[in-house]
């Protein structure tokens, strides 16, 4: 059973919540980058297309289990 968020912790709680959210974010479109840039390294295209779309669907990925994960509250 979960401790209710009062007091001066739920502060603390809420910005470690949030900081490694926004980590996970850095990291997932870092590696998304890097395998963008693999991907049109391998395919040997002259317009950069994995770099643009593999970031953009990570994004959109992980808004939607944000905005998922909230809305059950």
């Amino acid at each position: 059973m979960p401790l209710p968020n009062k007091g001066p912790d739920r502060g603390r709680n809420s910005l470690l919540q949030y900081a490694g959210m926004a980590t996970q974010f850095l990291v997932a479109i870092g590696i998304s980058v890097f395998a963008g840039l693999k991907a049109d390294e391998y395919l040997g295209w002259k317009m950069p297309v994995w770099v643009w779309v593999l970031p953009l669907l990570v994004i959109t990925g992980m808004i939607y289990g944000v905005v998922r994960n909230s809305s059950k509250k």
